[in-house]
């Protein structure tokens, strides 16, 4: 079961469930929204957090993937895996829709585009793309499942996307080398390791920079701009020693935008 459990991405997933949560809660659902849509947004990472780690465990076994159980020769085989991600996902379908047909649509949408990077678009120069649309889906599913269900202001839906193409970067980065050597050549992989990470705090800042422009400008908001400098430039500065820094400075950045994007509602 501990394998599995690492099999299923479980920092990604324990954030990107947890954030959306609590926009949730902010938003005015009730406890049940809240809780379903909670349990949308996870069974819907786990299912991709899986398939990942089900269509990849050949090539993370070829590389040597020390963070990937499927390539430790565990007691965990691919057909189990390759279950969970299946009955996650299926899970999932109810759990999006029971938000109302539009956001359950949505969010469907947002998932789908996690499972197409697994099978294959991660291997193109569109690499960045399942990225953006998984985070910008995720506002829209909130605020479509309100009773005055409304789709977001465009600048929640640009900054949410901003945040997964940050995501994006950070997350390829410090298996770049690994990732050519296999044959897979995404964004990241062609712009080379020294690019990616001067770029990875780009569209993290440039995301809440329009949270801010676009929230209340008060001084809160300032002091949030400035951490999130902070975190991301010295996620930057860190990542020779570090390998995941950059990536938890993206979900730490996400956080603040969470806590920006609230106080501007």
């Amino acid at each position: 079961m501990r394998s599995l459990l690492q099999a299923c991405h479980p920092l990604p997933t324990l954030a990107v469930t947890t954030l959306t949560t609590i926009f949730t809660v902010v938003s005015g659902r009730s406890i049940l929204g809240c809780a379903l849509v909670a349990a949308a947004a996870l069974t819907g990472q786990l299912s991709v957090g899986w398939s990942n780690d089900a269509i990849d465990h050949a090539r993370d076994r070829s590389a040597g993937r020390s963070d990937k159980p499927l390539a430790l020769n565990s007691a965990l085989n691919p057909q189990t895996v390759w279950a969970a991600a299946t009955a996650a996902a299926l899970l999932c379908v109810p759990l999006s829709f029971a938000s109302g047909f539009t956001a359950g649509l949505v969010h469907i949408c947002g998932v789908s585009a996690g499972w197409a990077y697994n099978l294959g678009l991660k291997a193109t120069v569109f690499s960045w793309v399942p990225y953006a649309i998984g985070f910008a889906s995720l506002p829209c599913f909130v605020m479509l499942g309100l009773p005055d269900a409304q789709w977001p202001p465009w600048w929640i839906t640009t900054a949410s996307a901003l945040l997964g193409c940050g995501a994006h970067l950070a997350n390829v980065l410090p298996d770049i080398d690994d990732d050519l050597a296999a044959g897979v050549r995404g964004l990241g992989q062609r712009l080379g390791h020294r690019r990616v990470l001067a770029l990875i705090p780009v569209p993290l800042l440039a995301a809440t920079a329009l949270l801010t422009l676009a929230g209340d400008g008060t001084y809160w908001a300032q002091i949030s701009f400035g951490c999130a400098v902070l975190v991301s430039l010295g996620g930057v500065a860190f990542a020779g020693r570090f390998r995941r820094l950059p990536f938890l400075a993206a979900i730490i950045v996400a956080s603040l935008n969470v806590v920006l994007l609230t106080r501007a509602m």
